[in-house]
């Protein structure tokens, strides 16, 4: 299962189209909050959160699992980039950092990457 991430809904509701459209489950949650809260963390095979949320950034929520144990791997997207927020969470085990807008192709190969367990990561496009 892939777990999305990200306060806007027109955004959440497209990622978890695509998502499905490749043939995985996918179930989307509207805040890092939402998702911490539910059941799922465990059986997401891949996390795609937004960076700038309202409450818990995506940043944050890497940090909060990391410290719990859960090594799922993580794509970032964001419309605001910052080499540094990048750097971070790259650093920490991302599989992937896009900026929006950004094409299906770019969030394929991230998952691509995440759910193949490659460890190098995808630049911005």
């Amino acid at each position: 299962m892939i777990s999305i991430v990200d306060d806007d809904a027109s955004v959440r509701e497209a990622t978890k189209r695509l998502v499905r459209s490749l043939g995985f489950d996918a179930r989307s949650f509207p805040s890092a909050e939402a998702f911490l809260q539910s059941s799922r963390i465990d059986d997401s095979a891949c996390l795609i959160t937004d960076v700038q949320m309202p409450g818990m950034s995506g940043v944050e929520l890497q940090d909060e699992l990391h410290t719990n144990g859960h090594q799922v791997p993580m794509i970032f997207m964001t419309a605001f980039p910052e080499e540094h927020v990048r750097n971070r969470v790259l650093n920490a085990g991302a599989v992937g950092f896009l900026i929006k807008p950004f094409g299906d192709e770019c969030l394929i190969k991230c998952l691509e990457k995440a759910l193949n367990g490659r460890d190098s990561a995808m630049a911005p496009q």
